[in-house]
């Protein structure tokens, strides 16, 4: 492919050097032109002299000529002068370097090892987003034209898709509608605010500093509003005062929640601009922990002949289960020995460890994937 390249470079760099051997020659053509018509001047003074022309035709002639000579001259001469300080080396270089800084720019950000989507997968993908387009649009268009200004969370499920879409602008436009109307619960103005801060590319604005401090006095734990006071303090100049609500946040969790990952990540990225320690998420969420069989060992373990592979993820099982006999309330310690039971065929033993995931996440927030793992498993198990 490289040869191919440099095949194509050259034959630039020829072409190049062919254009300005033909800028050349139509200069020469250009004063041989006006030496013609300076020969056919003196051609008609000497037709005067031998009496074969009369004085006013010579003289009509002359003007002619002199025309075609200043209109020759104005064309060719500047273009000359223009042509003539083309640098050949400076022509050259840039035929040269220009492959080269373009070879040099794909090695370091280009990566011919990523396969290219196909015409068709392009397409389809170009497809599938037009027509949420059109939805959304048509969408939008019968919630503007309801009576009653159409129902909140229709408003709510266009801004949420509009976010996806990346027409942040529109997003906003959406729950700002909501936000307006006397129901508007805390996560209504939290998602405003990513709205806003996402339209200015992570910038807080004073318009979303007020939508952050309304989410907050609707729910002061609501998590995202937290998330987005910590980036706002951050942004004015008090990181220390950002990392300690983060952390004030994450202590006041009282389990796990997917959003605590995002703290964590935020807290260590601003630690390390102020000079703090860095935090881990077993440290606010201890059930967390790895413990068991992970998806690694199981991976690892194939490389194992049979015996050793069955002896291995036995003894790992073993040890699991005999853990959460002495700790029953581990949820995330029964979600992963009824995966290991699963690869192992034992479904009574997933059964039973799903059903006891099942029981401890029944407090847990609709927003737990935790939750929906325990569910489903169980689920699928028992059909």
């Amino acid at each position: 492919m490289w040869f191919v390249f440099l095949a194509f470079s050259a034959a630039a760099a020829i072409l190049v050097m062919l254009s300005l051997r033909q800028s050349k020659s139509t200069v020469e053509l250009g004063t041989l032109s006006r030496e013609i018509f300076e020969d056919q001047l003196q051609e008609i003074d000497r037709d005067v002299q031998r009496g074969i022309i009369f004085d006013a035709e010579a003289d009509a002639a002359r003007v002619e000529l002199t025309r075609n000579i200043l209109r020759v001259s104005r064309v060719n001469a500047p273009q000359a002068e223009r042509r003539d300080n083309v640098s050949l080396l400076g022509v050259l270089l840039a035929a040269l370097l220009i492959p080269v800084i373009s070879f040099s720019y794909y090695l370091q950000f280009g990566n011919p090892e990523v396969p290219s989507l196909s015409l068709a997968d392009r397409q389809a993908e170009r497809d599938e987003r037009n027509a949420i387009i059109t939805i959304a649009n048509r969408m939008e268009g019968e919630l503007k034209s309801h009576p009653e200004g159409g129902p909140s969370n229709g408003w709510m499920l266009l801004g949420q898709t509009f976010m996806r879409l990346g027409f942040y602008d529109r997003a906003a436009e959406a729950f700002d509608v909501v936000a307006s109307r006397k129901d508007a619960d805390s996560a209504v103005f939290s998602m405003l605010a990513e709205a806003l801060i996402s339209q200015e590319q992570g910038i807080v604005t004073p318009r979303a500093e007020d939508a952050i401090a309304q989410a907050l006095e609707r729910d002061p734990m609501n998590p995202a509003a937290t998330f987005y006071t910590a980036l706002s303090l951050e942004q004015s100049g008090q990181a220390r005062k950002a990392h300690d609500i983060i952390l004030e946040r994450l202590g006041k969790a009282d389990g796990f929640y997917p959003w605590m990952e995002s703290f964590v990540a935020q807290a260590n990225r601003i630690g390390a601009i102020i000079g703090r320690a860095p935090v881990s998420l077993t440290q606010f969420a201890p059930m967390t922990a790895q413990s068991g069989p992970t998806d690694s060992d199981i991976a690892a373990a194939q490389d194992m002949s049979e015996e050793e592979r069955a002896a291995f993820i036995a003894s790992m099982v073993n040890r699991l289960a005999t853990r959460l006999e002495a700790n029953p309330d581990d949820l995330d310690g029964w979600l992963r020995l009824g995966k290991a039971y699963s690869v192992m065929g034992n479904r009574e033993g997933a059964l039973e460890a799903f059903e006891n995931a099942a029981r401890l996440s029944k407090a847990l927030p609709d927003d737990d994937l935790r939750k929906d793992v325990a569910s489903n498993m169980l689920r699928s198990l028992r059909d």
